[in-house]
């Protein structure tokens, strides 16, 4: 199938990530920009025009300033489908980022300039590290005051554990930035601070060129032969098939507010970037040119439309075509379904669409037959694996302060628990619920959305706990004694699986010394 094999060899499914406030939604924007899905970028942080980031769209995002939930933005460029996933930087939000790392075939990491990595870095490059997947690295905010880029190339293979190679470099910074020379085009490209208009570029050979000096100044043209040249003999040529590999990371340099190197950037990304990739399964490796379709649910969202309340599951399409209305099935329950009103995602704006390809991303209306991790195929028993959830690190009781509002309460955590913000537990001794999470931040947005979604008023009740562990064991015995003997820390998660709830490492570690024959887990999916 010819037409199949192009379809996938043009699809670039990637996802954004770094620290909040390293600009990763603004570039989004101008990544979209530049491919004509919005016409005006929204002036995040500023008051003045009400326009908010086009990625940005759940109220309490607006009122933040911070994205809470990955959002799906897909655009042509050229001969390319480019489907971005914006995800939350906050740490409070990095179990959805982990997730959607499953969904991706590579990511751009954004740094800045001026703070360097930083810590929620460093976890995600770790999870790219785990699945080889390949990135490139933006630094951004050059037209501020920042550190050395040479400093910044040396830190990032120090945090990030990568080889780095820069492919454009700049020419000054802060105040004095001039522009950006791009290496892996051979073009200057010079800056002039405007958020609207795209950046002027100088025609030259090359570095030698005398038209350098007249754009730039005699002094910068030799800094910036000087560093080139530095760079020429301290990096190895750039392979594309050793950033395919997850072995290097190309550097781009600029600044997305003021759209200046995002271009270059993206210029670059659709040449060298991979198409969608084979999956692993666990019966076996699904390759995306197959004719049959396949795919997971990686993420369910609740309220899309406050009006309707429905749910949207996010579909990443692995292999074969997907076709509206054909029946397919759903593995986990067997059932055969048919889905009338698959979207496409262009932020909150979708359209319904009739067939998608490997690397795109389809939203399932959802009346509760999905969960994160579901398998759709046209009939194999597939399983695709690698969603974690991961054990919270802060707990706290939640309890219905209108007692009227029981049923919509009832439905509205399990909705939010769905898509995966936050996990639910059953205290089996007195009956209680428990929410965990691993950030303060989930429990404020948890009570905001169920008022303002569901209608249901909650108050959160402190609970001093460690650890939540999943446990089993091949001895049934052993099981039922553990459980008797510590009953009062004994609860269910949603499917019913029995938890452990430590309420110190203490307690944690005698109790994994004391029963040895007990297999704890930090991680649902054992």
């Amino acid at each position: 199938m010819a037409g199949l094999n192009d379809e996938i060899n043009r699809r670039r499914t990637f996802a954004i990530i770094s620290h909040p406030d390293a600009g990763k939604t603004t570039l989004t924007e101008k990544l979209l920009l530049f491919g004509g899905a919005i016409h005006v970028a929204g002036a995040v942080k500023s008051n003045k025009i009400k326009k908010t980031a086009t990625s940005d769209w759940m109220e309490i995002e607006k009122q933040r300033g911070i994205s809470v939930a990955t959002s799906v933005m897909g655009f042509n460029y050229g001969d390319y489908k480019i489907n971005i996933l914006d995800t939350p930087g906050h740490q409070d939000f990095a179990e959805d980022t982990y997730r959607t790392l499953t969904a991706v075939d590579s990511v751009i990491i954004v740094v800045d300039v001026a703070k360097g990595v930083e810590q929620q870095t460093r976890k995600l490059m770790e999870v790219c590290r785990m699945r080889n997947t390949p990135v490139i690295i933006f630094v951004n905010k050059l037209d501020r005051e920042g550190r050395d880029p040479f400093d910044i190339l040396d830190e990032l293979e120090a945090e990030l554990k990568i080889s780095v190679r820069p492919l454009s470099w700049p020419i000054n910074i802060g105040a004095k930035f001039k522009g950006v020379y791009n290496i892996y085009e051979n073009s200057l490209d010079l800056f002039t601070p405007s958020k609207t208009q795209v950046t002027e570029r100088v025609e030259i050979d090359n570095i030698a060129d005398p038209r350098i000096d007249k754009a730039v100044g005699e002094k910068d043209a030799a800094k910036l032969r000087d560093d080139l040249e530095l760079i020429e003999g301290v990096y190895p040529e750039f392979s594309t098939e050793d950033y395919l590999a997850g072995k290097v990371a190309p550097v781009f340099f600029g600044s997305a507010l003021n759209t200046f190197g995002v271009k270059e950037l993206l210029d670059c990304f659709v040449k060298i970037a991979p198409s969608p990739r084979p999956v692993s399964a666990l019966e076996r490796t699904v390759e995306p040119s197959e004719d049959a379709f396949s795919g997971f649910v990686f993420k369910i969202h609740a309220n899309m439309d406050p009006n309707h309340r429905s749910c949207i599951a996010f579909v990443k399409v692995c292999s074969g075509r997907f076709e509206r209305n054909a029946p397919y099935r759903h593995v986990r329950s067997g059932k055969i379904m048919r889905f009338a009103a698959p979207t496409a995602f262009m932020a909150q704006k979708k359209s319904v669409v009739d067939e998608a390809y490997p690397g795109d991303i389809v939203g399932i209306p959802d009346t509760g037959n999905f969960k994160i991790g579901d398998t759709v195929t046209q009939g194999e028993e597939l399983h695709y694996r690698g969603l974690p959830s991961f054990s919270p690190e802060m707990f706290k009781y939640i309890e219905n302060t209108d007692p009227m509002k029981a049923k919509q309460l009832e439905k509205g955590i399990q909705q939010l628990m769905d898509e995966g913000v936050a996990q639910l537990f059953v205290n089996q001794f007195n009956g209680r619920k428990i929410i965990g999470t691993v950030g303060q931040l989930q429990f404020e947005v948890i009570q905001y959305r169920l008022l303002h979604e569901y209608g249901a008023t909650v108050r959160w009740e402190p609970l001093s706990m460690f650890k939540a562990c999943w446990i089993e064991s091949d001895d049934p015995q052993a099981l039922e004694a553990f459980k008797k003997r510590k009953y009062q820390f004994m609860a269910v998660d949603r499917d019913g699986r029995d938890v452990f709830m430590a309420d110190s490492n203490y307690v944690l570690q005698m109790a994994q010394s004391d029963y040895p024959a007990i297999r704890f887990h930090f991680s649902s999916e054992y």
